[in-house]
């Protein structure tokens, strides 16, 4: 029973992350994992630093060391020729004093310079890890910098993968019905072209019609009344014209009206002449 349920709550965990997986957003798993190994390159630093600082600290622990084994080197050497000095002069207790300490300082520059052995090894080893720290870092920058320049490049892919998207989406919707009251762009174009087609139709079979050519029958008759009128029209234009060219001559002519002879008697048959409306009566006709 344990081995079911046990089955059971990792088929429901693996279930509950697929979902998880499908509605995740993909810009914040990849900020997730940028930030996940910009973590490590951070520990990674911190790491180096340590093994640098402990090869740091070593080199000063040896640069004391070897400063103490010279001290220490040049007092042994001084304390044996105090002692010779001394035996020399014949003070014994002397002598036996200085060549004491020098054995004391033979102890400590033996300590010593196996404190120094120890402190090169230490240092040797130190300074190879540093330097595979140092290179460790190096690397991890260098990949960690490749990463970075993906992340963008993905980012770059994932807003044309967008674009596309609602670009496909759009030519979907407009190659289908959207709805069941809305038609497609294909249908709204047949009716129009149908439409379109019938109204031409029509008006070509109105145009055979017989009450179509009483009609242009009817068009033309009044066609040619018009006509007829303008040229009255015009007709009379060109009368007006004539007689106002004929203006002078009337002029010139009226001392001798028609009838009369140059003396100014009446011709036999001949009645007066009656003045046209608003010409000057002449005198001798005033006074008969």
């Amino acid at each position: 029973m344990f081995k079911g349920l046990r089955r059971q709550w990792k088929y429901q965990t693996a279930k509950i992350n697929n979902r998880l997986e499908e509605r995740a957003d993909p810009k914040i798993q990849l900020e997730q994992a940028i930030q996940e190994v910009q973590d490590q390159h951070r520990l990674l630093v911190e790491q180096a630093a340590n093994v640098i600082a402990r090869q740091k600290r070593t080199e000063l622990q040896l640069n004391r060391a070897m400063d103490d084994l010279g001290r220490t080197n040049q007092s042994t050497r001084q304390a044996l020729t105090l002692a010779q000095q001394a035996a020399a002069a014949g003070d014994t207790d002397k002598a036996a004093q200085y060549n004491q300490a020098a054995e004391g300082f033979a102890n400590q520059l033996v300590a010593i310079e196996q404190r120094v052995e120890d402190l090169k090894q230490s240092s040797l080893q130190t300074a190879q890890a540093s330097d595979q720290a140092k290179a460790a870092v190096q690397q991890n920058s260098n990949r960690l910098q490749q990463q970075l320049a993906e992340r963008n490049k993905l980012l770059n892919q994932l807003e044309q993968a967008k674009m596309q998207e609602q670009l496909n989406a759009a030519t979907t919707q407009l190659n289908q019905t959207v709805g069941s009251d809305v038609p497609s762009l294909d249908q709204v174009r047949e009716k129009i072209e149908a439409r379109y087609a019938k109204a031409i139709g029509t008006s070509e079979l109105g145009n055979a019609t017989v009450e179509s050519r009483m009609l242009e029958v009817q068009q033309a008759v009044v066609g040619a009344q018009a006509q007829s009128r303008l040229d009255q029209i015009r007709a009379q234009m060109a009368l007006e014209t004539a007689g106002q060219g004929t203006a002078g001559q009337g002029a010139a002519g009226a001392a001798l009206a028609p009838g009369t002879t140059a003396t100014g008697e009446l011709g036999e048959g001949t009645a007066p002449a009656v003045p046209a409306q608003g010409e000057a009566v002449p005198e001798d006709a005033e006074e008969g």
